[in-house]
Parts: C-alpha cells; sequence; structure tokens
C-alpha cells in the first residue's frame, strides 16, 4: 500500500472519555491510516499516521488545532526517534550535550536491541561506539541487534567467548552487509600489528562496525571520536559511571566483560 508516513504526538491537557475515540474518528473520514498508536510519556500520545495526500495532513491539523484539551506537540514525517517512541511507549534518553549519545539502562535492552537493529539496517559505512561497564550486556546486544536486522556478525575482538583477535578473515566474512564487532581494549591493548592492520582495513569498508569501549580505543589509535556516527551507553542502573579506572590496575575484570 502506497501513502506517506507522518508522526502526531499531541499533549493532553484533561483526558475525558472519548477523546481517543473522536480523534480516530477525524482520522477516519479524512481517510488517514493509524498505523501505531501509544502513550508516550506524560500525558502525550504519539501515533503513525499514513496518507497519500500531504493536503490531509493540513486538514487534520487545522481540525486538531481546534479540539480542547489537546496541544498538538509534533506532526512531521517520523524520524527514527518518532518510530522508537511510538513503538515503546517512551523516548529514548538522548545526551544533550552530543547528539549522537543515547542511553540506555538494563530494564531497557529490548528497547536498545530495537534501535541498533534499525541502525545495522542501514547501508554504507557506519561507526557505532558501544560504552559499559564490563559484564552490562553490550555485546549480547549487539548480537540480538544483529539476529534482529537480520545481519550476520563478525567478532572481530572480543572478550565475549574467550579472548578474540582475528588477524585475518575469510573473503566471505568481508562482505558488506556484515555487523563487524570489534572490541577497543582488545584490539589495541593485547593485539599485533597485522590485526591492526585488519581493523584499519575494516574500519574503511562500507559497512558497520560496532567498538566497545570507544574511548579506549581512540585514546590508543589513530581515529577519533568524530569519527563515530553514534555512541550508545549501557549502563546497570541510571547513575552508574562508565569509568575505565580498571585499566590502570591490569585487565582481570575485562576478561570476560
Amino acid at each position: 500500500m502506497g501513502g506517506h508516513d507522518w508522526y502526531l504526538e499531541y499533549h493532553i491537557h484533561k483526558n475525558r472519555p472519548g477523546l481517543l475515540g473522536d480523534i480516530a474518528s477525524i482520522l477516519g473520514m479524512l481517510s488517514i491510516n493509524i498505523l501505531t498508536i501509544n502513550g508516550v510519556e506524560n500525558q502525550r500520545r504519539g501515533m503513525l499516521l499514513r496518507t497519500d495526500d500531504r493536503e490531509k495532513i493540513h486538514a487534520l491539523k487545522q481540525i486538531l488545532n481546534r479540539i480542547d484539551n489537546i496541544t498538538i506537540t509534533a506532526m512531521r514525517p517520523p524520524t527514527l526517534i518518532d518510530r522508537m517512541a511510538v513503538r515503546h511507549g517512551r523516548y529514548l534518553d538522548r545526551c544533550l550535550e552530543d547528539k549522537r549519545t543515547y542511553r540506555f539502562t538494563r530494564d531497557e535492552l529490548g528497547l536498545l536491541v530495537d534501535f541498533l537493529a534499525e541502525i545495522f539496517q542501514k547501508k554504507g559505512h557506519q561507526l557505532i561506539g558501544v560504552r559499559g561497564m564490563p559484564r552490562v550486556g553490550k555485546t549480547e546486544s549487539i548480537v540480538a541487534s544483529s539476529v534482529c536486522a537480520n545481519k550476520r556478525w563478525t567478532f572481530v575482538s572480543s572478550t565475549l567467548l574467550r579472548q578474540t583477535i582475528r588477524s585475518q578473515l575469510a573473503d566471505d566474512e568481508m562482505v558488506p552487509d556484515n555487523v563487524y564487532i570489534i572490541d577497543g581494549i582488545v584490539s589495541t591493548l593485547r593485539s599485533t600489528e597485522r590485526h591492526h592492520m585488519l581493523v584499519r582495513e575494516i574500519i574503511r569498508m562500507q559497512a558497520t562496525k560496532v567498538i566497545e569501549h570507544p574511548d579506549i580505543f581512540v585514546r590508543e589509535t589513530e581515529y577519533e571520536l568524530d569519527d563515530f556516527d553514534y555512541f550508545i551507553e549501557l549502563r546497570n542502573h541510571p547513575d552508574e559511571e562508565i569509568t575505565y579506572e580498571l585499566l590502570d590496575t591490569g585487565f582481570s575484570a575485562f576478561d570476560i566483560s
């Protein structure tokens, strides 16, 4: 079915019985389809709509502006963030200082996996940094997101099962459709020159690369934080500090991160 998607969000000042029904009726009369509907925190409701006629969206806005008890807060083609908000009924926590950074806690792994899977489906070069303390679920989330996105994943370096440091990949592993997973600590502090060459080659590829511990990776290589498209921060609880002090006392805690 053709048509364009729109994100409608409105703030409810006073939620009276039948309010949603009235809005659904207006959409029905305008032949605008509702794809998804959900509350998105604090008296807001979000909807994904579809119509083949932009004029209908203009008409809808005019009508909704006249309805008491609600204020339109968004009416636009949906962004990835909008789609997530409607799907999960909550907004992603985005860092104010750096708009590329998104924060999650362990109880939001479903939201994190869904978000990463959407990013993984984009074509071309992408560099994603994942920050988090050992054993918080970084690698597992990246693998689960690859499965959701229907992508193969390749560990270039990892500590998930046992220490992995690849110095070469097979031809069928060097394909743009793969998600390449690099542990920034293992790749820079414990590896060989051949491994470094492989990492450089992979980062040049038109493919998705995910680097765990990006700050250590950047500190130890020629790459910069500006090279990254997204940063994901995963914490056990919202106030947890992500720190690398363990590195100065040895790797023991990072061995099974």
